[in-house]
């Protein structure tokens, strides 16, 4: 298993890329991760990786794309809750890489 170096710390990873431990994530590791993959953390970010941390906490499962859109709606309105605005966060996927800097699994139906 591959690792990522945060902090002098090793983090075991896929080879996807998605941390192995869940318990191993911090915002250091989130940074980093999203480094890797080309973006630039702001607020807005930070707020989907932050509801998608907590879906998780609930639901015990990374919510595939059409499940968070709906989620994100009724939770921080239409504005938000939409494809074209979690593309312009995260143009690899939203459910697929905002969920690697989240620190969780792969979604369910990401290839």
């Amino acid at each position: 298993m591959p690792n990522i170096e945060v902090g002098g710390k090793q983090i075991e990873v896929d080879e996807d890329g998605y941390i192995q431990n869940l318990d191993d994530w911090t915002e250091d590791v989130a940074k980093h991760i999203a480094e890797q993959e080309s973006v630039e953390m702001t607020d807005a970010h930070w707020e989907v990786v932050q509801f998608l941390r907590d879906y998780y906490k609930e639901y015990k499962i990374a919510p595939m794309i059409r499940i968070l859109v709906k989620a994100i709606g009724k939770a921080m309105g239409p504005e938000k809750g939409n494809t074209k605005y979690l593309y312009s966060l995260f143009p690899a996927g939203p459910a697929k890489q905002a969920c690697k800097i989240a620190g969780l699994a792969k979604p369910t139906g990401c290839v």
